[in-house]
């Protein structure tokens, strides 16, 4: 398509992409303090196609009641973690509850609330630069209806999933297809969702499990997760997703009413949360995903937190790390182990659930625990292999994933 007419538009903020990262941090922004003006806000969400992702499941867990609890599918007061063998450690993690959370609910819920004056200035179009200018930034792309687009503004942010990761010393990725079911049988708990089953076959490298998340007696969100090098085609997923259901959960007769997969980054490569003086890297981008578990909407959210709340009290408004370096550094352990195969992952985790308790252990997941808490955490994982990969890891270089 031709580009036809160039637009240039002067804001304080552009926030471009609409997934979790830069909705929420349009809606911080746009809700100030008492007494504080509200920013002008242009927010870019891509066209329909390919740039645009499905409607998909973001996880976290929070003490209640929480921000979004208006749009959340489900919550569940308590988590199991299923061993190889079937035992299962069940826990209560209060004050947290484990909430689930659709992308289309929670895009309507903050549509409604930024409706009317003060709300973000809604333009679709596909990016392809961003940079500084003397003033603040630019943003230029192409439009919806295919005319050149120019934005300009003080500060841009960029939640755009990076096109290449950064150089690592381990990258593995996290993908998983999940199948919404519905049963004839009222065979799930809707109190309890299994965070991990490892009652799945061990993929050659790295580990897999299943993953339950019960909305009624009859439905649920039942995936299958593998931490590996390489993603499975469809037929794949699906082979081990009915193997699952039927033999492992033993569903009875089920349909499928909707499908989602997708495929996380698990790399100790550096995020660069800064592109420029004006210009801010939000949500993965910006290093907001948990390396170690593949989390990013809870992170997502404090970032897009403390960025308001810079920019509403006059500071440079830059993304604070998302999680603490300690933390970063034990992903960088965690994951090394995994992918050298010195650890094993179903053992790992069956322990740390089984032996620490769950609140803290989801504080520790959040990155929010103090340094006597990790290493109680730590005690209970296999020190000696652990120890090792710590000694192995400032000799190893950081490559990219291609040259691996």
């Amino acid at each position: 398509m031709v580009a036809r007419d160039t637009v240039a538009r002067d804001t304080d903020v552009i926030v471009v992409g609409a997934g979790a990262a830069g909705l929420s941090l349009a809606y911080r922004l746009c809700t100030p303090p008492t007494g504080r003006p509200v920013p002008e806000v242009t927010l870019v969400d891509a066209p329909a196609g390919p740039l645009r992702p499905p409607e998909r499941t973001w996880c976290f867990w929070e003490a209640s009641p929480g921000d979004f609890d208006g749009a959340l599918s489900a919550s569940w007061e308590s988590l199991r973690v299923r061993g190889r063998d079937g035992t299962a450690s069940v826990g209560r993690p209060a004050p947290f509850r484990y909430k689930m959370l659709r992308s289309g609910a929670f895009e309507e819920l903050l549509a409604g609330r930024l409706a009317g004056p003060g709300a973000p200035r809604r333009v679709t179009a596909r990016i392809d630069a961003v940079h500084d200018t003397a003033s603040g930034a630019e943003v230029t792309g192409v439009a919806a209806d295919g005319s050149a687009l120019t934005l300009r503004g003080r500060w841009v942010f960029d939640s755009r999933p990076p096109r290449v990761l950064p150089p690592a010393r381990t990258t593995l990725l996290q993908h998983f297809r999940g199948w919404f079911v519905r049963t004839e049988r009222p065979v799930f708990d809707p109190r309890t969702a299994d965070l991990m089953d490892f009652r799945t076959p061990r993929p050659p490298h790295g580990l897999s499990f299943g993953y339950v998340l019960p909305t009624s007696a009859h439905e649920a969100l039942v995936e299958y997760t593998e931490f590996s090098r390489e993603v499975l085609d469809d037929a794949g997923y699906d082979r081990v997703l009915r193997h699952y259901t039927e033999h492992v959960l033993g569903l009875g007769p089920f349909e499928v009413t909707a499908t989602e997969r997708g495929v996380i980054p698990m790399t100790d490569g550096r995020f660069p949360r800064r592109a420029g003086r004006s210009v801010f890297r939000i949500g993965t981008a910006g290093g907001a995903t948990r390396p170690s578990t593949g989390y990013t909407f809870a992170a997502a959210q404090r970032q897009a937190r403390a960025v308001a709340a810079a920019y509403h009290a006059g500071r440079v408004p830059e993304p604070p790390p998302a999680y603490p370096a300690r933390a970063r550094a034990m992903d960088a352990v965690l994951l090394r182990g995994l992918d050298s195969g010195r650890i094993d992952g179903a053992a790992f985790f069956e322990g740390l659930f089984g032996r620490v308790p769950m609140s803290r252990l989801l504080r520790f997941l959040d990155g929010d625990t103090r340094p006597y808490e990790d290493v109680a955490i730590g005690l209970r994982t296999p020190v000696g292999p652990m120890l090792r990969t710590v000694a192995e890891l400032p000799w190893l270089p950081r490559r990219r994933a291609a040259d691996r």
